[in-house]
């Protein structure tokens, strides 16, 4: 039986690319971009790389996805457009500054996945975030690599985001079993349905449609007393 490692078809690609343009990625990455990933396969995704370096992952991104897939780019080095092709579209510019985000947005759509490989700084990292998370599409996924150190302030600003989707006022209870409880939404649990930490790499995913409250529900008819 082939294993996970045999039939990554990431990792496949990876294995196989011996010459051309360059991918450098951690091994334990392939399968966590599969895990997130494989349902935009060959569904016409608009994805971004934060991070073109040697241009190799471009190739394999849009081997993964299919050919009609639309490939964002971006990096601040201006020699990475030679990159930009009829399938890949590529921005110039510095991932820390919230002015070439705002340029960006009003040239792109928004886009399914975001795979920041960029500049690696906790400070480009958070601006990053910060201005592109809304620009995800409903049930898009956001990766943040090469998340570093145990102190690091990307790390402690994701723990946070983390700590909010536990954020709650106090529940309004009722005698509606339908409602029985129910909480009003944080911006924060409205936009996020999941936040994934793996070693040096952190996956956001967003909510499919926008979320008003959360409601605990009861069905049955039979309760213990001492637990109503």
């Amino acid at each position: 039986m082939d294993t996970p490692y045999q039939t990554n078809p990431l990792r496949l690609f990876f294995e196989a690319h011996k010459e051309g343009p360059g991918i450098w990625k951690w091994q334990h990455y392939f399968d966590i971009y599969d895990r997130h990933l494989d349902r935009f396969r060959d569904c016409a995704p608009r994805v971004l790389e934060i991070g073109i370096y040697s241009g190799g992952s471009l190739e394999m991104w849009k081997n993964y996805f299919g050919p009609r897939c639309e490939i964002y780019g971006v990096d601040i080095e201006p020699a990475c457009e030679a990159y930009q092709n009829g399938s890949v579209k590529v921005f110039i510019g510095d991932q820390g500054d919230r002015n070439f985000w705002r340029r960006f947005k009003h040239e792109v759509p928004d886009v399914d996945i975001i795979i920041d490989d960029g500049g690696h700084l906790p400070h480009q990292q958070i601006v990053t975030f910060e201005e592109l998370l809304q620009h995800l599409k409903p049930g898009g996924v956001y990766i943040c690599e090469d998340i570093h150190g145990t102190l690091n302030p990307f790390a402690a600003y994701v723990y946070g985001l983390a700590q909010n989707l536990n954020a709650g006022d106090l529940a309004k209870k009722s005698d509606n079993n339908e409602r029985c409880l129910v909480y009003g939404v944080s911006a924060v649990q409205s936009a996020v349905r999941s936040i994934h930490l793996y070693p040096f790499v952190t996956v956001v995913e967003r909510t499919e449609t926008v979320i008003s409250e959360l409601v605990s529900t009861k069905h049955g008819t039979q309760w213990q007393p001492f637990l109503r």
